[in-house]
């Protein structure tokens, strides 16, 4: 019966069209069309029509034979702009009718991103979940918004391994964000319950320094709150924080990893080797607590390293932690100190001629650059 309708249906739509064709209106039939696919929800064979008429109105065969058939250059350009304008309204279309992973591929073509963005951004998935997921985070559309929801439907651990997966750059600070409040809310929300649990009430404080204070209890042999490897992952990501909001929530995570039993005092790697320690001595460094004393532990750490096992990574970390606090001169004299008069290449830190620009030194730069022959920095210091 559902065959007999829709055969019915195509012939209903033949007929109309041979309306318009006995009176040679070809135009009148394509706009039947293009109305009858927008009602049906037919994405594609809108598009298809929309491209038709406009090889109509520019005088070009409806149906192009060969693939590689030129359009006439002096047509080129009223083609293309018909191609996109027809793209466009298909892909609003699609949006339309609910359709984010439909609509996507026609604003790709086209390199206008900000409708689906939006329509991402309001997004509430069902089925397609994983497709949104995969246009926002893994095509770079709303990497944010798609960590939220591999976060909402798959969970830390998979949102953390994507994340470290793909180099993300736009919006990678609104990410770690997101993974540090999740993180932190994660803890707070365990440890909340296991304290109910035990004492018959929540407390009230946000800080999980406030919530363990006196709870010793809370932290036997076997007991932990997250998984570990999630909380030195999420960590590491302290080196591109720099809103205080946010390093005060990832201070408050090591307040928690210090706690633990020492089964899952995890070793990371140097300058980082006691994780849950020397992430949170730098993220104080970098809040502006007492930081003679954060600097401090990090040059004790390059003294107590051995350059056979860790290479230069102790002291790349002071540089851009030096470079980061505004102490060139510093960071240039722990760049001396260690590189000495060397060009080191594939450093992840300020080279040493670079700190000189940095700490303002033309004649160490000059210096610099005569013992290693640089005749371009040479004149670089003169100026």
């Amino acid at each position: 019966m559902i065959n007999a309708m829709i055969g019915t249906m195509l012939e209903d739509s033949f007929e109309n069209l041979d309306r318009f064709l006995g009176s040679d209106d070809r135009v009148g039939a394509l706009e039947f069309l293009i109305e009858h696919f927008r009602a049906k929800k037919d994405i594609r064979s809108f598009f298809e029509a929309r491209l038709m008429k406009k090889r109509l109105e520019l005088g070009l065969p409806l149906i192009q034979a060969h693939p590689s058939a030129d359009i006439p250059a002096d047509l080129r350009g009223p083609y293309d702009q018909g191609m996109i304008a027809a793209a466009r309204d298909t892909g609003k279309l699609a949006l339309e009718n609910g359709d984010i992973p439909l609509a996507w591929p026609y604003f790709r073509a086209i390199g206008e991103p900000g409708p689906i963005i939006e329509a991402i951004e309001q997004a509430q998935p069902g089925e397609s979940v994983d497709q949104i997921i995969n246009i926002a985070f893994a095509e770079g559309v709303h990497p944010a918004k798609g960590l939220e929801l591999i976060l909402d439907h798959h969970g830390m651990c998979r949102a953390i391994t994507t994340f470290g997966m793909y180099a993300v750059k736009n919006g990678r600070v609104e990410c770690i964000l997101l993974l540090v409040r999740r993180l932190h809310a994660e803890v707070m929300e365990r440890l909340s319950n296991a304290i109910e649990s035990q004492a018959g009430s929540r407390p009230s404080a946000t800080k999980i320094a406030e919530v363990i204070a006196g709870r010793n209890w809370l932290f036997g042999e076997y007991d932990y709150y997250v998984d570990t490897s999630h909380l030195m992952s999420v960590l590491a990501y302290s080196l591109e924080v720099t809103d205080r909001p946010t390093l005060e929530l990832l201070h408050d995570l090591c307040a928690y990893g210090k706690r633990l039993s020492p089964m899952f005092q995890t070793r990371g790697q140097s300058p980082f080797e006691n994780a849950f320690i020397d992430y949170d001595e730098y993220i104080l460094a970098v809040m502006g607590d007492d930081v003679d004393k954060r600097l401090a532990h990090f040059r004790k750490k390059i003294a107590e390293s051995n350059p056979e096992e860790v290479g230069f990574a102790p002291v790349e970390l002071l540089v851009n932690l030096a470079v980061r606090l505004g102490r060139y001169e510093e960071a240039l004299q722990v760049a001396m100190e260690h590189f000495g008069e060397e060009d080191i290449a594939d450093l992840s830190c300020p080279s040493t001629l670079q700190l000189c620009v940095l700490a303002n030194d033309a004649e160490r730069l000059k210096t610099l650059a005569r013992s290693r022959g640089d005749l371009l920095s040479y004149i670089a210091a003169k100026s």
